[in-house]
């Protein structure tokens, strides 16, 4: 499931650009920043509390 910087997260998590696969780490419920590039879409979250 793809996500688009500016919505809100569903869940805690390590978030992963599509484009270049830098790492975000964004909390539920906060505003899914750009990547550190500049790109907006991410295509891989992982580290989810609790998964280990």
């Amino acid at each position: 499931m793809a996500a688009h910087a500016g919505e809100k997260a569903q869940k805690t998590g390590d978030f992963y650009c599509a484009t270049c696969g830098e790492k975000v780490h964004v909390t539920r419920g906060d505003t899914i920043p750009k990547c550190p590039n500049g790109h907006t879409e991410f295509d891989t979250r992982r580290n989810e509390p609790g998964n280990k």
